[in-house]
């Protein structure tokens, strides 16, 4: 039962860290987006949906890992993800830019 309410925690603080960097800091949404933010330098970090395509998953983590940007894997689908940022649409990436207030950027889960 231990394992199950770690996992929900943590899920928890992501969405939470989540929900306080649209709040105070810079975050874009998409998969387009993303790439240009990666190609650009620009993301700091990826956070890519659970139920992203496999060839849109590996491209991210692809150009990440040329940026030298961490990513994580989300452990909702994209539709959780897009509800965790606060919007009322689907998205399978979000790559932020800036952290604002939270801590998500140093912390590693």
């Amino acid at each position: 039962m231990a394992p199950g309410k770690k996992t929900k925690k943590n899920v928890e603080s992501m969405n939470s860290r989540l929900k306080l960097v649209m709040k105070s800091g810079k975050a874009i949404l998409g998969y387009k987006s993303g790439l240009k933010g990666l190609r650009t330098g620009k993301a700091k970090m990826c956070l890519i949906a659970s139920n992203c395509p496999p060839l849109r998953k590996s491209e991210m983590e692809y150009l990440a890992m040329l940026a030298k940007v961490p990513v994580h894997h989300y452990s909702g689908d994209n539709t959780e993800l897009g509800t965790a940022c606060g919007k009322l649409f689907n998205c399978s990436v979000v790559s932020i830019i800036d952290g604002g207030d939270s801590d998500i950027l140093s912390s590693k889960e």
